[in-house]
């Protein structure tokens, strides 16, 4: 770009971030064609993005010479305003995996936010940091600081005294009380259901009161660490009170969390791909491996901001550089019949036209209505051979294209095929939702 252009740009969006809000968010740098080339995040949003168009900015010293290639070709920038700066963490990673902009080096890759988890389908519950929890265990997060989340385990157990060991405990095992408990509970920090020092009813308890505490404002405990802090200050006793005024900022920050369901983190929660492959495959009755999967999902309010969704999945795992999103361009109203057909009708035309390699399953989200429409789309395209299945969610039935049995499969909820089946449709539904969201709050990123 020639420099007075790039002057006159420069200008354009100077005048433009004068208008962004003094908080926190997520800011959208993009090109001419409204590609997003790099998403960042920021405690002041004015300021931040100013800060890259100043006359005097020496960008290429300052931040890199990716930074100022990418600036050259900037024509416009966005944003999002968040509730706080952990949202914008939080977000900003989840925006980055799923867009992957060229010019955002970090977080394109697996690495994942750390939760709180308590084991509470075990008799003597464990509380854990985890970036991979189990099923049914109750979760809290995904935190942005596993440092401070770390600290603040350490404070609760202090307070609350559970166990963060990994020993399998029955109520039933008599031989408990002859075991010698960890040095945990001789410091008080622990009440040793190992060593049956304390009743499975009391233990329950503790455990309930903890998630009570994680949910509340925590006044309590921060009241009495605070008069405690202000006691020890009183006498001079300054390194307690340091101690005290850690502990209180450890356990405010257990609010700088994310929602296990709004900031999920579907890379956290896959399945053991070789197994389910393998049923799958048996399931559906294929000749071939099934390596190859693409979901699809419709996202709408009211017909309003009408959005589809591609994810693809391969060996079993989520492959975001083949993920897709559809902005409806020819459906008026509420059709998802129509929306799916439509989106089905642009992912494979070229394959169609022998110009594309196919998927080795499709999967729609849905019940036999979708599943009657994708059949439609694939008629329209002249394709007979193709594995097409979809999965409704409440009563989770898998439906097959082309079997005889029309009620559908019911499979068990430990069937591997169907986990790997539901995770599938779970991340084409958590991505058609996310970008519906993102067009409804603001047109920010371009469609296919």
């Amino acid at each position: 770009m020639a420099k007075k252009a790039l002057s006159d740009v420069y200008d354009k969006l100077r005048r433009t971030i004068k208008e962004f809000p003094v908080a926190p968010g997520l800011y959208f740098m993009k090109d001419s064609k409204g590609t997003v080339l790099y998403i960042g995040k920021a405690k002041n949003l004015r300021s931040r993005v100013a800060s890259y168009f100043q006359p005097s900015a020496d960008i290429e010293s300052s931040r890199g010479p990716r930074i100022a290639e990418m600036l050259a070709k900037v024509d416009t920038v966005d944003f999002i305003e968040t509730k706080n700066e952990v949202d914008a963490v939080l977000q900003e990673a989840r925006l980055i995996k799923d867009v992957r902009p060229p010019y955002n080096a970090d977080l394109t890759d697996d690495k994942t936010f750390p939760y709180l988890e308590i084991t509470t389908r075990d008799q003597f519950p464990g509380v854990y940091i985890t970036r991979k929890p189990k099923n049914k265990s109750r979760l809290f997060g995904p935190f942005a600081n596993v440092g401070d989340l770390r600290g603040a385990l350490v404070v609760l157990q202090k307070i609350f005294k559970f166990r963060t060991c990994r020993l399998e405990i029955s109520a039933s095992d008599d031989k408990r009380r002859f075991f010698r408990p960890c040095i945990l509970y001789s410091i008080k920090q622990c009440t040793a259901p190992c060593a049956d020092r304390i009743s499975k009813a009391d233990y329950k308890k503790t455990i309930n009161d903890l998630i009570k505490f994680l949910n509340s404002k925590r006044t309590m405990v921060l009241r009495q660490l605070q008069k405690q802090m202000d006691q020890a200050s009183a006498v001079r006793d300054y390194e307690k009170a340091a101690m005290y005024r850690d502990r209180i900022r450890l356990i405010e920050n257990l609010d700088k969390r994310g929602s296990v369901s709004d900031d999920v983190q579907p890379e956290v929660f896959a399945v053991e791909p070789t197994d389910a492959l393998m049923k799958l495959q048996q399931i559906l009755q294929s000749a071939n491996p099934v390596r190859v999967i693409e979901g699809f999902d419709i996202a709408h309010i009211a017909g309003s901001e009408t959005v589809g969704s591609l994810v693809r999945f391969i060996d079993g795992r989520p492959f975001k550089a083949g993920y897709r999103r559809y902005k409806i361009k020819t459906v008026k109203g509420v059709d998802d019949y129509a929306c799916l057909k439509e989106v089905l009708l642009r992912r494979y035309y070229h394959a169609a036209a022998g110009e594309e390699l196919w998927p080795d399953l499709v999967l729609i989200d849905g019940g036999i209505g979708q599943l009657h429409a994708a059949e439609d789309a694939f008629k329209e395209l002249n394709v007979k051979t193709l594995l097409l299945v979809s999965i409704a969610k409440r009563e989770e039935i898998i439906y097959i294209a082309g079997s005889p049995d029309k009620s559908g499969l019911k499979l068990p909820a430990t069937n591997p095929a169907k986990k790997l089946l539901q995770y599938v449709r779970d991340e084409a539904h958590r991505f058609a939702q996310h970008y519906h969201h993102i067009l409804r709050r603001k047109k920010i990123i371009g469609e296919n």
